[in-house]
This record gives structure tokens, C-alpha cells and sequence, in this order.
């Protein structure tokens, strides 16, 4: 059996909280992401991915050590680091003769690789060379897809549901408009991906509404997509499934529409309309001769007294 596989009663009340935290929730943990470090990694992908881990910050753990791997022959080493540290998101570099400026971008489910895709560098620009301010750690950051292909091509929807999943960062109740200031672009155009990143300058209009800018922050890369492992359609499925306790309730006779008006229905017994109280007024009373046909007789006279 497994260290890591077999059940462990805590002994103290710091390790009872550690176990805790990774017990399944309703509402998961925001998701963390390992960057690893191939055997033959060089200068390139290692500055690739301390950027991106400025970026992921503090939901990221950059491994510093190289560890010789094949994600895409062996998975153990990368599941086995997943569960160490508690990861379910990886990117993995490596750089070779046959792929150069490698990135393997990939997700976990309980545990095991879900799916994975390879990405070739072609160009990188890093945080140092765009002279810049820099937006601050743990900035949630607004994403971007232009690109038809990534509504049309499978490898390139899984890849943008991979790139949402990976750097969307942790859900927040409400949002205001100065914390609007970090935007990742990525475009999809002639077999190639392009990632870019940008600060979000708030300039004076002379109304309510400022003037947006967005300046280059970095990093910048021009990607190319390589090999992929998708999951398949029935597992993919599995992996999307909410627990019954996160579906909304669903309430009876009460609609929605397009614009999120409510509309409700009520259920009432039928009425008489005939004995419906009406408002009263003097030109609707019915005279002294109208009620007389109505009752089907002529209604005595009154007497003049002398």
C-alpha cells in the first residue's frame, strides 16, 4: 500500500486541521497549480514558469529541483506530487532536441491526470524585460479568448476550458471596478496561441465613467500546440458532476425569463363573479322600476296624504 494512500488518524490538533482542509467540501478550495521543472529543462521554460508563478501566486507551488519525467508515459511521479501537495492543476517544462521550449498544461481528477496539452514556446518575453508596473499578488485576473477555432475544435475548447480552470483564481462574492486592473488575452489564429498580458489603467473622462487603457505588463508567449491526452466523454462527464446539495431547489409554479423577471402562478378556486363586490356608485343604482321588472311585478303606488 501507498504512504500516501493509507488512512491516517491525526494525533495532533494541527494535523487534525491539516486533514481538514483536504477533507471533500461542498464548495471546494480554490484550486492550486505545481510547476515542475523537467530533467533537461533550460534557461527559457525555467524563466516560463517562476513567470507563471508570479502570476498564479499564492495558489501555485513552484517545485525548484528537476525531476526526470514523461508525463505523457508515466504519470505516477506527477500524481504522486499532485497529492503530496495537494495540486490539481500542473505545468510541466522540459526542453529537447525533438521539442523544444516544452509545456505540458494539465489537470487532476481525484487524483489522476484528467487531460493534458502540449505547448511548444516559440517567443517569450518575460516580467523583467516590460519595464512596467506590475499588478499586486493574488490579483484576480479578467480572461480573454479571440479565436473562432475555440468554439469549433475540441483540442481547442478543452484547451480554453484548461486556461480558464488554471488561471481564473479564487471565486469572489462581488467585485468593484478598481479591482478590474488584470486582463489575460489569449488568441487563437493560423495554428499558433498567443498569450498576452495587460494592467488595466483607470484615466480621468470628465465623467462617471473613466477612460480604460491597458498597458503590456507581461509575460508575453507565442505558443503552438503539440501533442494532447483528453479525457474521455464519460469521464470528462464525471468530473463535472455537482453534489446534490449544490443544486438549487427547484421551486413550483414560479418561471423565469430571458430578462430575469420572476413570474409566479397561483392556484385559486373558481369564482362567482355574480356576487363579486363592485365599487358604488349613484349613476349604477338601479331605479324603483328597473327592480320592479326585474321582480316580474308593478310596485304599488304610495298614497298622497292630504
Amino acid at each position: 500500500m501507498d504512504a500516501l494512500d493509507r488512512v491516517v488518524k491525526p494525533k495532533t490538533k494541527r494535523a487534525k486541521r491539516f486533514l481538514e482542509k483536504r477533507e471533500p467540501k461542498l464548495n471546494e478550495n480554490t484550486k492550486n497549480a505545481m510547476l515542475i521543472k523537467g530533467g533537461n529543462a533550460n534557461l527559457t521554460v525555467s524563466e516560463v514558469l517562476k513567470d507563471i508563478y508570479a502570476v498564479k501566486k499564492p495558489f501555485a507551488v513552484l517545485y525548484k529541483r528537476k525531476n526526470v519525467t514523461r508525463p505523457f508515459e508515466d504519470q505516477t511521479s506527477l500524481e504522486f506530487f499532485s497529492k503530496k501537495s495537494d495540486c490539481s492543476l500542473f505545468l510541466f517544462g522540459s526542453h529537447n532536441k525533438k521539442r523544444p521550449n516544452n509545456l505540458i498544461i494539465g489537470r487532476m481528477f481525484d487524483y489522476h491526470v484528467l487531460d493534458m496539452i502540449e505547448l511548444g514556446i516559440e517567443k517569450f518575453v518575460s516580467l523583467k524585460d516590460i519595464k512596467n508596473s506590475k499588478c499586486p499578488e493574488g490579483t484576480k485576473p479578467m480572461l480573454i479568448f479571440a479565436g473562432d477555432v475555440f468554439d469549433v475544435n475540441e483540442e481547442y475548447r478543452r484547451l480554453k476550458s484548461l486556461l480558464i480552470d488554471f488561471f481564473r483564481g479564487p471565486t469572489v462574492p462581488s467585485i468593484r471596478l478598481a479591482g478590474l486592473e488584470y486582463v489575460l488575452h489569449f488568441t487563437a489564429v493560423d495554428g499558433k496561441i498567443y498569450m498576452r498580458s495587460y494592467k488595466v489603467l483607470l484615466k480621468k473622462s470628465g465623467c462617471k465613467i473613466p477612460r480604460i487603457e491597458l498597458e503590456e505588463m507581461g509575460p508575453s508567449l507565442d505558443l503552438v500546440m503539440r501533442r494532447t491526452h483528453l479525457a474521455s466523454d464519460d469521464l470528462y462527464k464525471l468530473s463535472l458532476k455537482q453534489p446534490k446539495g449544490l443544486k438549487p431547489k427547484k421551486k413550483k409554479n414560479i418561471s423565469h425569463d430571458v430578462f430575469g423577471t420572476t413570474y409566479g402562478r397561483i392556484h385559486m378556486q373558481k369564482q362567482d363573479l355574480s356576487k363579486l363586490q363592485t365599487r358604488k356608485m349613484k349613476g349604477l343604482k338601479k331605479r324603483p322600476a328597473e327592480k320592479s321588472a326585474e321582480d316580474g311585478g308593478t310596485a304599488p303606488k304610495k298614497s298622497k296624504s292630504a
